[in-house]
């Protein structure tokens, strides 16, 4: 019991009243120090004397400290009562006391094996391999050791250097997980410390591989991989599109891949032409064919901005065009942009709130204002193109631009919204007819329905179509074909103004321009067909 019969003494008469106390409680009714008072529970403790709670108990507490404001810490304690005779356990209200055991010891005070001396061993144990943290976890859970409590504890063993912790490094030095988390292995310092990362670095490519081979995305990797390589060998640079038809999947999961195949495989490069367009290459590309390459793609870009920049430019022109001939009153807004090319009625907005990719800045394709009257406010329509098949991921993106854009969107009790009088209109070739929206209450409505619901209209290029059947155009002359044929925003206006002047010349019109712009289209099919475009 120690040297101190005064203190359990004084101790004792504190807990006569059976009612249970913490160390703090304790001290400041004896008359003691907390610590002084917290040993001498643990020997009581230790001795049969008093039992305490099994276990701690946290309580948040808040602290004044004056003009620094109020700090607010979590705070965990035990409670002790004196031990009835005859009891071995008492519960009083939700707590249980109990006597010493090892079981109950707390590891913050050394009773017995933390979880961070766990994973220390367990890495020295195993040392012969490397390890993902959720697998150290896994091995270890039988002990409470989850996943949270590896990264921070292996941190501190890596500063000390007995563990090698390692993920990608990017090409500004940051380090980043791997697909699968940090590898982790020991570090062994009885041998020559570059010797022992020699061999860290092996264990970490071999956990690396051992990986791969489990998932199935790694398949994907490398599919993307053997297209790049099947390019280089034919003189092509790769772009996202290519992989993106051949893999059959949504261009956010090529980006991905083609991101990941880079951190995996170092011989995949990629090349920025006019710090704009990426493509890609295998290191195995000669250098003449690389440069002769990159100059077909320069010399297209130069001329025509590409096929599908050109037919999604073309697509919002002859959207623009019907509102402008068919809006009375219609005022377009207009903005200066610092690149010459871009068309000043393309309109860039403010987000306070990263929405997807897209961080502080987002652009729409075209803005207008209509009044009813002198005297009412205009209704502000904002337009957002897209030459494809548009899905509820699309409709969600434009939304939630207008919502966080600073322009169109307001604060409210209820949260963001888009602000009244802006009417969002989304213009598409075409929407998805077998996509179905399901409700939170199970129901399931049309994509276009889903898009009313958010204050959203949907315009198709068969709309335009069917006004165009309504002039005396024939069947067989379509926007679809305008945009096609057409090589640039100017000359779209310039076939419809004629189109709509002269119903019954349509065809013979738009045969012109395709005979026109002919050598283009060849040019075009030579780049498809290599792959390029």
């Amino acid at each position: 019991m120690g040297r101190n019969p005064v203190t359990r003494n004084e101790i004792a008469k504190v807990l006569s009243d059976l009612k249970p106390r913490s160390v703090r409680e304790i001290a400041e009714e004896a008359g003691l120090t907390p610590k002084v008072v917290g040993a001498a529970l643990d020997r009581m403790w230790r001795a049969g004397l008093v039992l305490r709670t099994r276990q701690p108990i946290r309580e948040r507490t808040k602290i004044f400290r004056g003009r620094a404001g109020t700090s607010e810490n979590l705070r965990s304690y035990y409670l002790y009562v004196l031990k009835p005779e005859g009891k071995e356990r008492l519960r009083i209200g939700e707590h249980e006391f109990v006597p010493f055991s090892t079981e109950y010891l707390d590891v913050r005070g050394g009773g017995r094996i933390s979880k961070a001396k766990l994973i220390l061993e367990f890495l020295r144990k195993h040392r012969d391999r490397a390890w993902f943290s959720v697998e150290i976890a896994e091995a270890l859970k039988d002990k409470g050791v989850k996943v949270r409590d590896i990264m921070p504890t292996v941190r501190r063993y890596q500063r000390r250097g007995l563990v090698f912790v390692k993920g990608f490094t990017t090409a500004g030095g940051r380090e980043t997980p791997t697909e699968y988390g940090y590898v982790i292995t020991w570090l062994d310092r009885d041998k020559p410390i570059e010797r022992a990362i020699e061999e860290a670095l092996k264990r970490y490519e071999a956990a690396l591989n051992r990986k791969r081979l489990e998932s199935p995305t790694v398949e994907r990797y490398n599919r993307v991989r053997e297209l790049i390589i099947t390019q280089s060998k034919l003189g092509h640079l790769t772009d996202v599109e290519y992989i993106t038809n051949q893999l059959r999947c949504s261009r956010y999961q090529a980006q991905d891949a083609l991101k990941r195949v880079q951190q995996l495989f170092g011989d995949i490069k990629e090349v920025k032409l006019f710090d704009l367009y990426k493509f890609y290459y295998h290191e195995s590309m000669p250098e003449a064919k690389l440069r002769a390459a990159i100059k077909m793609k320069e010399q297209y870009i130069r001329a025509h901005g590409g096929r599908k920049h050109r037919y999604g430019h073309n697509w919002e022109a002859v959207v623009e065009w019907f509102v402008e001939t068919f809006t009375p009153g219609a005022r377009f807004w207009e903005q200066k942009h610092r690149g010459e090319g871009m068309d000043p009625r393309r309109i860039t907005l403010y987000l306070i709130k990263n929405v997807g990719k897209r961080r502080r800045r987002a652009e729409v394709d075209r803005v207008w204002e209509v009044r009813e009257d002198p005297f009412s406010p205009p209704t502000v329509n904002v337009l957002s193109c897209k030459a494809g098949v548009v899905r509820k991921q699309d409709i969600e993106d434009f939304f939630e631009v207008l919502r966080w854009s600073k322009e169109f969107g307001a604060d409210t009790p209820d949260g963001r919204v888009i602000k009244q009088g802006v009417v969002g209109k989304f213009a598409a070739e075409t929407f998805d007819p077998r996509e179905k929206v399901k409700l939170k209450d199970g129901t399931e409505i049309t994509l276009s329905q889903y898009a009313s619901r958010l204050g959203i209209t949907l315009i198709k290029a068969s709309d335009f179509n069917e006004m165009m059947r309504k002039w005396g155009c024939s069947p067989k002359v379509n926007v679809q074909k305008i945009c096609k044929w057409a090589k640039n925003e100017k000359e779209v206006r310039e076939i419809l103004t004629s189109i709509y002047q002269n119903p019954s010349r349509a065809e013979e019109i738009l045969e012109k321009v395709r005979e026109r712009n002919l050598p283009l289209y060849q040019f075009e099919k030579k780049l498809e067909e290599s792959g390029k475009c």
